[in-house]
């Protein structure tokens, strides 16, 4: 019983954090953290972003042109590489940082703990997902990247 109370009480929290963001900040815990991981260098390539998330390309590019049509960050060509685009974030998406807490897992980007933690955390959800029997539903990009980069 007490791993079911602490898997209620962990969705309960990320639920009424997702809940908090929406009505303080208007966007999704997944918008923020796509803002928050844009905002960590003054512009990507599109395709490094892509293999930085593991992303298939038309889930990232919807994300990126929702945040886009918000003004919250730019996806222009690269004018040295007409092929190449470019993502940055706005100064409307870093205010919009400023107002959202640092919740959820894009907070291990930035969050003190060390390496042995951090596999544990990932470990113990992926024995999660196969526990709970969520396999047919789960992305399984952790299993064929099968590391543990950033």
């Amino acid at each position: 019983m007490s791993a079911i109370r602490a898997w209620y009480r962990f969705e309960r929290a990320f639920e009424a954090a997702g809940r908090h963001l929406r009505e303080t900040t208007g966007l999704t815990g997944e918008q923020v953290a796509m803002c928050r991981i844009v905002a960590e260098r003054d512009e990507w390539s599109l395709g490094d972003l892509r293999a930085r998330l593991s992303m298939h390309p038309a889930t990232l590019g919807q994300a990126l042109a929702r945040l886009a049509d918000r003004g919250l960050i730019t996806v222009d060509n690269d004018p040295t590489d007409r092929r190449r685009r470019r993502v940055a974030v706005t100064e409307a998406g870093a205010t919009a940082l400023e107002a959202a807490p640092l919740i959820g897992p894009v907070r291990l980007r930035q969050a003190v703990a060390s390496a042995e933690e951090l596999r544990a955390v990932r470990s113990g959800f992926d024995l999660a997902v196969e526990l709970f029997g969520l396999q047919p539903w789960a992305d399984d990009v952790t299993k064929e990247k099968g590391s543990d980069d950033e």
